[in-house]
C-alpha cells in the first residue's frame, strides 16, 4: 500500500468520524420536529440515539487518530455544537412548550437554562480529574425527561430549574459513568439499569407502571449524587 493510498483513507476515515458526530445535529432537529409535533415520547427517543452516538464518537475518534490526521477540523467544538443543541436546546424548548412551568414565566427559566449551560459549555475548566464533570453539566435532556415522567408541579419544576442553574457554577462533581475509577462496576450496573427503565418509560408514552417509575428514580439520584462523595471538583490537567 502506498503512502498516498494510506494517507487517503486515514483522512477519510477521520471526515467520517466528524460526520458521525454532525449526525447528532440531524437527530435533534428530528427531536424538535417531534416536539413541535407534541410527540414527546418520540422527541426523547431521537434525543436518546443522539446521546448513544455522543457516547460512542469520542472512542471512534481516538481509534480514526482525528486530532492527528484532520487537526484543521476541532472534534471538541463540533461536539459542543451538538450537545447544545441535543442536550439543552431542544429539551428547553419542549419544558416550555409542554407546559412544565408557571404561566406567563416559561422564558425567564427557559432564559436561565440557555445561558448558564452555554456558559457551562464555554468553561475551559468543566472536566475534573477525578473523570467527570465540574458542576451540573447542563444534562438539561435528562432532567427534563424526568420532568416529563414525574410531572411535579410547575413551581416545582421552575425551582428545580433554578437549583440546577446554580449548580452549574458549583464546586461539586458530576460523574462520567464511563471514565470515573472509584465505584465504576456499581456505576456501570446504575447506569444500566438506567437505561433499561428509560426505554421503558418510552415504550409507555412516558406513563409506566410504579415497577418503572421507582427504579428510574432512584438510578437518578445515584448518578446526579454520587459526585458529591468525591469532594470538591479539580480541573483535569
Amino acid at each position: 500500500m502506498s503512502d498516498t493510498g494510506a494517507s487517503g483513507r486515514r483522512l477519510l476515515a477521520a471526515f467520517a468520524v466528524h460526520g458521525f458526530t454532525a449526525c447528532g445535529a440531524v437527530l435533534g432537529f428530528l427531536a424538535l420536529q417531534a416536539a413541535v409535533d407534541r410527540r414527546w415520547a418520540v422527541m426523547f427517543a431521537w434525543l436518546a440515539v443522539a446521546l448513544l452516538v455522543d457516547g460512542i464518537d469520542g472512542t471512534l475518534a481516538r481509534a480514526a487518530r482525528v486530532k492527528q490526521v484532520l487537526p484543521r477540523f476541532s472534534g471538541d467544538i463540533l461536539d459542543l455544537v451538538v450537545d447544545f443543541l441535543t442536550y439543552v436546546m431542544v429539551p428547553t424548548y419542549a419544558l416550555v412548550a409542554g407546559g412544565l412551568l408557571p404561566s406567563g414565566h416559561e422564558l425567564v427559566f427557559a432564559a436561565l437554562i440557555l445561558i448558564s449551560s452555554a456558559f457551562y459549555f464555554a468553561d475551559a475548566e468543566m472536566k475534573t480529574a477525578e473523570g467527570g464533570f465540574r458542576g451540573f453539566p447542563a444534562v438539561w435532556n435528562g432532567v427534563i425527561f424526568l420532568f416529563f415522567v414525574f410531572r411535579p408541579g410547575p413551581w416545582q419544576t421552575a425551582a428545580a430549574v433554578v437549583v440546577l442553574a446554580a449548580a452549574t457554577f458549583a464546586p461539586i462533581v458530576v460523574i462520567h459513568p464511563f471514565r470515573v475509577a472509584r465505584l465504576r462496576a456499581l456505576t456501570l450496573v446504575v447506569l444500566t439499569v438506567w437505561a433499561l427503565a428509560s426505554i421503558a418509560t418510552l415504550v409507555a408514552d412516558l406513563a409506566p407502571g410504579p415497577w418503572v417509575t421507582l427504579p428510574l428514580a432512584a438510578t437518578s439520584l445515584y448518578l446526579l449524587g454520587i459526585g458529591l462523595l468525591f469532594g470538591k471538583a479539580r480541573p483535569a490537567r
